[in-house]
C-alpha cells in the first residue's frame, strides 16, 4: 500500500513541476507559490504514508491538484488519472496487506 501510494504522490510532484512551467508565463506568482506549497506538502505526505495521516493528507492533495486545473486546464484530465491511481493504490494495497497478514498468520511452511 505504501509503495503504490508513494509512487503516485511522487509522480504528482513531477506533474506539478511541469504544470508550473506551463503557468509561469501567463499567470500570477501566486500560482507558482501554490505549486511549490503543493509539492512540499506532497513530499511530507510521502514521508507520512506509514501512518493514517499520510493517507488523509494524500487524499486532500488529490483535490488540491484538481484545483490547479483552473490555472492549467489540461491538469483536469491528468488529475482524474492520478485520482484513479490513488484509489487503486488504496484498494490494491489493502488487499495486498490482507493477503500478507493471512500468509504470516499461517506461519512458516512445514517441509
Amino acid at each position: 500500500m505504501k509503495v503504490l501510494g508513494s509512487t503516485v504522490l511522487t509522480m504528482e510532484i513531477f506533474v506539478m513541476g511541469f504544470a508550473m512551467l506551463l503557468a509561469k508565463d501567463n499567470h500570477e506568482t501566486a500560482t507558482i507559490v501554490y505549486g511549490f506549497a503543493f509539492m512540499a506538502l506532497t513530499i511530507c505526505a510521502v514521508g507520512l504514508l506509514r501512518k493514517r495521516a499520510g493517507w488523509i493528507l494524500g487524499s486532500i492533495l488529490q483535490f488540491a491538484l484538481m484545483a490547479y486545473s483552473v490555472v492549467v486546464p489540461a491538469m483536469a484530465i491528468v488529475n482524474l488519472i492520478f485520482m484513479g491511481l490513488w484509489v487503486a493504490a488504496i484498494i490494491v494495497g489493502r488487499k495486498g496487506e490482507a493477503a500478507r497478514a493471512a500468509l504470516l498468520a499461517q506461519g512458516p511452511p512445514k517441509p
